[in-house]
């Protein structure tokens, strides 16, 4: 009985050692695996760090006040567009930021910053700002807000004041220019033409843009707006 006994507890401890050493040696690699993929992160993602924000985002942040760059009645303002409705709300927690996938991988776009820049008066940044164009509109900003503000739509109302004033990137603006010429995003080449006839292609599909130019002719997208003089 006794021999019994010490054969079942040296298999017990046999059994519990190889537990042991695979649950260490499963920890290990998994820890290995994450400080892996952490370093390859930094290597190639360098926009993750805290010293790698943007030029952009440097600016909008970093540059000093002038009392000429405050409206403070922008916020209000925004207080009565569709969309931005609660926009008085924002307490600043960084809920937007902290779960917005663009933010994630670029060290320029935060939706935080914006939001309180423009609580702040200073509308000629935010709607001059590049990293407004960023957002992905997937609106998880939106769902996770604690405020239920509508932060998406608040970033939508942001975009069509900067359309309004002529606060528009230029990769856009070609895009529209060539959509109001041609009808495509981008314009298609005499030679891509030729080569669809040599293949035996169908010819392209043909856009009314006299249409197209009816609907957009409020749009300027020519017209520089007029420099502000400094009040004191």
């Amino acid at each position: 009985m006794f021999k019994a006994f010490s054969t079942t507890a040296i298999i017990v401890f046999f059994n519990f050692l190889i537990t042991f050493i695979y649950f260490v040696c499963s920890t290990i690699c998994s820890l290995s695996v994450t400080l892996t993929i952490c370093l390859v992160k930094l290597m190639t993602e360098p926009t993750l760090t805290p010293t790698a924000l943007s030029s952009s985002q440097t600016c909008l942040t970093s540059q000093p006040i002038k009392a000429s760059e405050i409206d403070p009645l922008f916020k209000y303002e925004l207080a009565k567009l569709s969309g931005s409705e609660k926009i008085l709300h924002c307490f600043q927690c960084g809920t937007c930021t902290s779960d917005c996938p663009i933010a994630c991988y670029s060290g320029s776009y935060r939706p935080r910053t914006l939001i309180h820049l423009a609580m702040l008066g200073l509308k000629d940044r935010v709607l001059n700002s590049d990293t407004l164009w960023l957002c992905a509109a997937c609106f998880t900003c939106s769902d996770r807000c604690p405020q239920d503000i509508e932060v998406a739509s608040v970033i939508r109302v942001f975009r069509n004041l900067a359309i309004e004033h002529n606060c528009i990137p230029q990769i856009f603006k070609d895009q529209i220019n060539a959509i109001l010429e041609t009808g495509y995003a981008y314009k298609i080449s005499e030679m891509r033409t030729k080569k669809r006839e040599t293949q035996g292609l169908p010819p392209l599909p043909k856009c009314n843009t006299k249409n197209l130019q009816n609907i957009l002719k409020t749009i300027n997208l020519t017209k520089k707006p007029k420099p502000q003089t400094e009040q004191l």
